[in-house]
């Protein structure tokens, strides 16, 4: 393989494996504030065993995540010095504001929340629990600006160096506020406070069919549930404003999303599934709502969607994948409604935890949000392409020009290989964490002041 595709791969890699761990950090963090907030609410001992035992999980979450998305950042500076010499005055930006703002305030309180339970007040301690699960979600802030700016630029102007043109932040605010980050934020939020309710619902359930602290698992899951269901509905939402958002900016990406090829199509159908023919420009096997896509983008059924085909070959992503990684999101993502949906039903009828059938789809349905994650990110970043500033700098542009095919294969095995035994490390640990369970101090709720 050549040099940029191996590069691509090398940097799809790294950051799926890192994309696995913050959305359950910032889903975790904001049901550690509830669970812990109910503790100060009620004085109950569970909602503070509860936390605690959360609190662990998270922390050895927070961990592997950090070290796994350090392999990232050198990459910018190693494969991608065409890339980060063009935008490293405004990505650059961002990332600082990262470190500064956000894991600055989630790493600093976060101590407090691992080892402040008898060295701080209930008070206190709630409050730094609501700390790192701001911090949370301010890098999840300025890891979004950053790449919101690669998919719709502003606030910038470009200037023509020695080395090559750059581009220059001229308003910052423009930057942060480009026209994609609050539609992008607002759905990766709602996606990670999904990942993160499900594992809570997976381990709940796993509990109850080993009847094993059941009045931990059920006052876990009845929690996690509430939080599974908003976000779930709140998914359909903010979707579709993205979506919009992308016909907006992004019509090639769109018209890939569906597998619409003429240059203005009216009536344009929204696929349920399908297989890409590009050579053939159609989608065999389809299911599709005839009008629906021309209507959901704009109101109006009869308004043609802007297809591939208005789009030079060479401006064009690939079509397949796009397609089929996104309908893979959307079919997830529906799958997740209806179990939400169905557990808050089961509960309101009481049934919920005697339904073994049900509890044992909730232990393996936390990799559907995970799974969702991965395949929302690939159908956006491969949309994308072939640009990797939408309009500016095209991928294969961005390589660094000095290394090789061979350098950047060795990289990307030697990566596989530390990634595979850490992989291995958190799966231990965690499963480790989840068989212990909640200690006994942690569920009298010893060793906290009142």
């Amino acid at each position: 393989m050549d040099v940029l595709t191996l590069g691509r791969l090398q940097f799809a890699w790294t950051i799926a494996f890192h994309y696995i761990f913050p959305p359950l950090t910032i889903g975790l963090g904001l049901i550690l504030v509830v669970m812990e907030g109910m503790y100060l609410k009620t004085r109950t001992p569970v909602y503070h065993a509860m936390t605690r035992f959360w609190v662990r999980v998270f922390g050895l979450i927070f961990a592997i995540g950090v070290a796994s998305g350090i392999v990232m950042e050198f990459q910018f500076g190693t494969n991608w010095a065409a890339y980060s010499r063009y935008v490293g005055d405004v990505f650059g930006s961002a990332l600082a504001a990262e470190g500064i703002f956000a894991f600055f305030l989630e790493s600093g309180f976060l101590a407090i929340l691992l080892f402040g339970w008898d060295r701080v007040s209930p008070k206190m301690h709630f409050f730094s629990t609501v700390m790192v699960s701001l911090g949370s979600i301010f890098s999840a802030l300025w890891i979004i600006v950053a790449n919101s700016w690669q998919q719709t630029p502003a606030g910038f102007h470009i200037v023509q160096t020695a080395a090559g043109a750059r581009a220059e932040v001229t308003n910052f605010w423009q930057v942060v506020f480009n026209p994609s980050t609050v539609d992008r934020l607002s759905h990766v939020l709602v996606a990670a406070f999904q990942t993160g309710a499900f594992l809570v619902i997976s381990v709940s359930a796993f509990y109850l069919l080993k009847k094993r602290h059941t009045d931990f698992a059920k006052a876990s899951m009845k929690i996690a549930l509430v939080i599974a269901l908003i976000a779930s509905l709140l998914q359909l939402v903010t979707g579709d404003t993205s979506a919009r958002l992308v016909a907006r900016y992004q019509p090639a990406k769109l018209a890939a999303y569906e597998g619409i090829f003429p240059a203005a199509q009216p009536r344009a159908p929204l696929s349920l599934f399908g297989w890409v023919d590009e050579s053939g420009q159609k989608v065999d096997f389809s299911v599709a709502l005839p009008g629906m896509l021309s209507w959901l983008v704009y109101g109006d059924a009869s308004k043609p969607v802007t297809g591939l085909d208005a789009f030079k070959p060479e401006d064009r992503p690939p079509v397949n994948i796009v397609f089929q990684t996104y309908h893979a999101m959307v079919g997830i993502g529906m799958a997740l409604i209806l179990i939400s949906v169905l557990g808050v039903f089961f509960w309101w009828r009481r049934s919920l935890f005697e339904k073994g059938w049900f509890l044992k789809i909730l232990v393996v349905a936390v990799v559907l949000p995970e799974l969702a994650n991965q395949l929302g990110w690939a159908s956006a970043e491969v949309g994308r392409q072939p640009w990797i500033v939408y309009g500016l700098l095209r991928t294969k542009d961005a390589l660094s020009p000095v290394v090789t095919a061979g350098e950047t294969l060795t990289s990307l095995i030697l990566f596989t290989l530390l990634y595979i035994l850490l992989f291995a490390l958190f799966i231990y640990l965690l499963d480790h964490k989840i068989k212990e369970g909640p200690v006994d101090a942690d569920v009298i709720g010893e060793g906290h002041r009142a």
